[in-house]
């Protein structure tokens, strides 16, 4: 220890927290004490070296760190006490590739939670693995081995889908028709066939981390990746000053017959517990690698969930028409999906798809499991004017009639129609029913639309029982080609009749749609005029390119039973104090409570996890981190462009919330800038020996930087041992951050032998609050009389021009200010203090009721009309 050490403990955190945002607004608004411009070789514009200067501290800090072990953590011979030890875990991340800025953020707060317990004194155990069990690797290798067989090595590709875009005419909606109702009715949506550049071959993929082309070949072993990715993601979390200690890592699979073992025990324990069983689950499923699949919406990046809807079964009357009669016989059914099972009265259209037959046949809901029968196809015109039969319909017959705004690949391409309350529905109805053309270019006679009124179901305050026309005729729509109102019109009503409509028909009327909802379906499905079906939330390919669909497939299942473990985790949560309600409830169906489950069920209720931090994802420069896009980066790239410490410091500014975080890289570049210059003016001033006064703190100055620690406010130089006591406490506060910039100038300015990470946290005692008001009063002083000065020398140089004027101004320069003191407050100033010192309790620090106080202000005129006896 140098011989200006001081004594820490380890307790103030408050006044500690506060000493910490003082530095971190030092490094913010960088103005050194008594140093206007830093005169340094760092200030070359937009030149690496500030940035190359912290690459090479870290470079040297880390070789320190690993020659002395600094992480490496020791059991100590007695049991630790509370707060001497601290344990912290990370999910594993999936090694099929490297790691990134999200993989950084959500470890970078377990990261400066270790390093400030730590810096406590507590014996830190921070381990780390990697995640290698699970399909994608396997996939993505035998990915790269079909496109190697198909396309060669190194593969020649097919060049990209330009996704030509095609018109939708009623050629395919409505079947034939005449050729001048076809031109006049021809759709003007066109669609894509997929999104533009949306396949990447594994190929590439491997390509972009970096791979030579003959090194690619042997990722076709999936067992190559186990040993590949895990030494450079720890590579590149040591570069990132990872407090880890790195003899207990690694892999998980059967590579590791350890970790095997502990899965194995793991799951032996949890069926003799019984609370393992094999069941059947719906899971997003890829037919092609027969496996579960996770998969990731392109736009959002949230991971795609099995969608759930309602078919319900609408029978087929006889006659058959032509191509129909290949089922005369049966009892045919066509199924039309629909999320709100309550609405299902009125009109039917559409065609039913391939890909939901493919999709039924996954969920057992075919003659052959995973084997969809083709009995007939047709298209949407051989279905218009189809009798129907629905269930609990006011009508005994309806008819199957077109819409132009069905989608095909959402549900069964069928739909239940309600105008009463759907937009979409109501508009569609309506260019029936006036446009006689219409019905002749579609092939609808009359008497399959005429007879029908719009049947009320629902009533919404405000908008009536039939709000879709109510909605339409306000916003003046009449077609279903305006979009925009279209969209606005269902999302009014849609928001309105679910969370206030009152059903008026059936069994269940008079009460609410959002309770109702749920009782229709039970009565629906177990009348078995309905099914459940459910299809990806969004399209999901597999990582063997193949389209997945949601299978009820059998699966290992963990079951809850008791309900203590949801206590415990509710629990946890309340002391972490950090979640919301909803945010409780949201992690409670997620794998947190999973989580939760497994370490109180098989571990014992001294080793339970003392809380859980979570994050959503992390945000670059406010856009969506993105391969696809190029904004992104990975870890390794983060620490090339701005340096460990600087990524760190940005990742520490992105924000703590349930809200998307932000890395923004201007902070990062402005963290090298300030951090470097930090380093500059250190040592600027402890070489500059002649601004130091020696000797004991003694003068204003020095009582003032002992309170705030800021040193700007004093004539005749700064105090040595206060300034070192300064920069002692802000390496130290800076360290879990920033700990390369903190360790190298601990050690190469501060000159201390041991290392900053062990150093102790800094207190600060209790501050004076009078001394803080008195600076607080000079500095505002001393700002205000800069101003003026300046302001005097601006109006001097504007009246004296030329080359004369130089001379003159330099020797009439003012070097001299007078600063006048009143004594005393007079005049209202004193009658107010007055006023309050009578109202102040000195012992309870409190005032008496701002009305006692605002009465006695305002006594003055009273006094001058009525005399002294007024006060």
């Amino acid at each position: 220890m140098s011989q200006h050490s001081f004594r820490l403990q380890t307790t103030g955190a408050a006044a500690a927290s506060n000493l910490f945002f003082l530095f971190l607004r030092r490094l913010t608004n960088h103005n050194p004490p008594g140093k206007e411009k830093m005169s340094s070789s760092y200030d070359e514009g937009k030149s690496f070296a500030r940035r190359d200067l912290l690459l090479k501290i870290q470079s040297e800090v880390q070789k320190c760190w690993e020659e002395n072990k600094v992480f490496e953590a020791k059991a100590g011979d007695t049991p630790p006490s509370p707060g001497e030890k601290f344990f912290g875990n990370f999910t594993y991340p999936y090694m099929n590739g490297m790691l990134h800025l999200g993989h950084a953020f959500t470890l970078s707060k377990l990261e400066f939670a270790a390093a400030y317990h730590r810096l406590h004194g507590s014996n830190v155990l921070l381990p780390f693995a990697f995640h290698c069990t699970g399909m994608p690797i396997k996939a993505s290798a035998d990915k790269l081995g079909k496109e190697i067989q198909q396309y060669g090595n190194p593969p020649v590709l097919p060049p990209a889908n330009k996704n030509s875009k095609f018109e939708l005419t009623n050629d395919r909606i409505y079947g034939q028709t005449t050729a001048s109702a076809q031109d006049k009715y021809r759709s003007k949506r066109s669609k894509s066939v997929a999104k533009s550049g949306s396949y990447k071959s594994q190929w590439e993929i491997m390509r972009s981390f970096g791979i030579a082309d003959g090194e690619i070949v042997e990722f076709q072993n999936p067992h190559h990746w186990l040993s590949y990715f895990p030494p450079l993601a720890m590579e590149d979390l040591e570069d990132f000053g990872l407090s880890c200690d790195w003899r207990r890592s690694f892999i998980t699979t059967d590579m590791n017959p350890f970790y095997d073992a502990f899965v194995q025990w793991q799951m032996r324990k949890l069926k003799k517990m019984h609370r393992i069983v094999k069941g059947k689950q719906y899971m997003i499923y890829s037919p092609l690698d027969r496996q579960p699949c996770l998969g990731h919406d392109r736009a959002s990046g949230e991971e795609v969930e099995p969608q759930e809807y309602v078919l319900i079964k609408m029978k087929v009357i006889p006659p058959f028409p032509p191509k129909l009669m290949v089922l005369e016989g049966r009892n045919v059914y066509l199924a039309a999906a629909t999320l709100r099972p309550e609405t299902i009265y009125g009109q039917t259209g559409g065609e039913a798809t391939a890909r939901a037959a493919r999709n039924l046949a996954y969920q057992m809901l075919s003659r052959v499991p995973e084997k969809p029968t083709c009995l007939v196809e047709l298209l949407g015109t051989d279905l218009i004017g189809l009798p129907l039969k629905s269930p609990l319909a006011s009508n005994e017959v309806i008819y199957v009639l077109p819409m132009q705004n069905i989608l095909v690949d959402k549900g069964t391409g069928i739909v239940t129609s309600v105008p009463s309350d759907t937009p979409d529905d109501f508009i569609a109805l309506q260019e029936l029913v006036k446009n006689q053309d219409f019905r002749v270019a579609c092939g609808v006679k009359d008497e399959w639309v005429f007879p029908f009124e719009v049947i009320p179901i629902i009533d919404v305050p405000s908008f009536g029982n039939k709000s879709a026309e109510k909605v339409c005729f306000d916003l003046k729509m009449d077609s279903p080609d305006e979009k925009e109102k279209l969209a606005k019109a269902k999302e009014i009503t849609y928001l309105k009749g679910f969370d206030d409509g009152i059903m008026i028909v059936g069994k269940f009327s008079n009460r609410k749609v959002q309770e109702v909802k749920p009782l229709i379906k039970e009565k629906l499905l177990k009348a078995d005029m309905a099914v459940l079906y459910y299809e990806p939330q969004e399209k999901v390919i597999s990582r063997s390119g193949d389209d997945c669909v949601v299978a009820l497939t059998d699966q290992w299942l963990i079951t809850y039973g008791e309900a203590e473990w949801k206590q415990k985790a509710i629990e946890c949560l309340d002391k972490m104090n950090t979640f919301s309600v909803e945010a409780r409830k949201d992690l409670m169906q997620n794998h947190l409570a999973f989580c939760i489950f497994n370490h109180t069920t098989l571990l014992p209720k001294h080793h339970w996890p003392r809380g859980f931090r979570c994050n959503r994802h992390l945000l670059l420069n406010s856009e969506k981190m993105s391969k696809s896009t190029g904004n992104f980066r990975t870890l390794r790239q983060a620490i090339e462009e701005f340096s460990s410490d600087a990524t760190r410091f940005a990742l520490a500014d992105v924000g703590d919330g349930m809200d998307d975080e932000n890395f923004v890289s201007e902070t990062a570049n402005s963290a090298a800038l300030r951090l470097t210059k930090e380093i500059s003016w250190m040592k600027e001033v402890f070489d500059d020996k002649s601004s130091f006064r020696l000797g004991p703190p003694s003068t204003y100055a020095d009582r003032a930087a002992r309170d705030e620690y800021r040193f700007s406010c004093g004539a005749g130089g700064i105090n040595r041992e206060l300034l070192w006591r300064f920069m002692d406490v802000q390496t130290r506060l800076i360290t879990p951050i920033c700990p390369h910039y903190a360790e190298h100038v601990w050690q190469k300015i501060l000159k201390n032998e041991r290392f900053v990470v062990r150093a102790g946290w800094p207190i600060a005692d209790d501050p004076d609050s009078t001394l803080r008001i008195t600076n607080k009063y000079l500095q505002s002083c001393i700002v205000l009389m800069r101003k003026s000065l300046h302001k005097q020398e601006s109006c001097h140089k504007v009246a004296k021009k030329g080359a004369a004027a130089s001379t003159t101004f330099a020797e009439n320069k003012l070097s001299v200010g007078l600063i006048y003191v009143n004594e005393h407050y007079d005049g209202w100033e004193e009658q107010c203090l007055r006023v309050l010192q009578d109202k102040f309790d000195t012992e309870a620090r409190s005032f008496t009721p701002d009305e006692d106080i605002i009465d006695a202000l305002f006594k003055k005129d009273e006094a001058q009309n009525v005399g002294f006896q007024a006060l």
